[in-house]
């Protein structure tokens, strides 16, 4: 079991006394794709999984999803916030544990999350929904949000609803960043980040692990993508080190990061890393 860089009162003292200027962000990796995101102005948390909720539920199963990776703390560890984001409805993602606790600990927050996940959040009996198609674009209290269609493994897209799997473009006290949710890379994905320019990426690295799994782009595409896009935005990789039979050698990515010429950072559990945004 890998322990956080810091658990508990610790991490969280370390995220709410956090001090951050325009045009810098303090990123803090709670694990698979989960992040708190704090700006000058702002507590941003994307895809937090806290709990043990998968662990328990395929117990007993033929894919018992044993965690590599303590949980740093748990939702109603956090007592502040802004927005919450969603990717899609994924256990990993969308945890029906961690967020109603972390929404009885926040009252105030609000969540960012598919269309297609507002009937999953009425039933985790979550309020303060924000609900959003996939194309479109919403300003909220300075928080400027583009939601990018992500393919997992294919586009899922209703007429009505919108996509099922979402990643978000975030513009947030002079920081621009991508976390991609679960994602491959499909035709077009390279044009629409180039057209929104993030500062930062925050891509999956963990690929095909099975084929009863649904895949996320591999080391090699988030790299390639990264270069597609100008290769100015470091990467954040994310998705490995969770579960024993879907990770991924984050050492390897970083080689070929580093052998491509693409900037990128490897962050430690529960360790605070500063972003800042892009020099003009």
């Amino acid at each position: 079991m890998i322990e956080p860089a810091q658990s508990g009162e610790a991490l969280w003292q370390d995220i709410e006394t956090a001090q951050l200027e325009s045009g810098q962000a303090a990123v803090w990796w709670l694990g698979q794709s989960g992040y708190a995101i704090k700006t000058q102005n702002k507590l941003l948390y994307f895809d937090l999984y806290l709990s043990e909720y998968l662990t328990e539920k395929y117990a007993g199963t033929a894919k018992p999803h044993v965690r590599m990776t303590r949980a740093p703390l748990r939702g109603s560890d956090l007592r502040a916030g802004s927005l919450a984001f969603v990717s899609h409805r994924h256990g990993d993602h969308f945890d029906p544990v961690t967020l109603p606790a972390l929404c009885a600990a926040v009252p105030r927050l609000r969540i960012i999350l598919p269309q297609r996940c507002v009937e999953l959040g009425i039933q985790a009996g979550l309020s303060r929904m924000i609900p959003m198609h996939g194309g479109d674009a919403i300003r909220i209290g300075g928080v400027s949000i583009y939601a990018v269609p992500s393919a997992h493994p294919t586009i899922d897209y209703d007429p009505a609803l919108g996509h099922a799997f979402l990643g978000y473009v975030v513009d947030v006290d002079g920081v621009r960043f991508y976390h991609s949710g679960d994602t491959v890379v499909y035709p077009g994905l390279a044009e629409r980040l180039i057209s929104l320019a993030p500062d930062w990426l925050f891509l999956p690295i963990n690929g095909m692990v099975s084929p009863d799994t649904p895949p996320n782009m591999n080391i090699d595409d988030a790299v390639a993508l990264a270069q597609a896009v100008g290769g100015r935005a470091p990467v954040i990789p994310m998705h490995y080190d969770m579960f024993t039979f879907n990770t991924a050698d984050v050492r390897l990515f970083s080689e070929r990061a580093a052998r491509a010429g693409v900037p990128h950072h490897v962050l430690q559990c529960g360790e605070r890393f500063i972003v800042e945004a892009k020099k003009p």
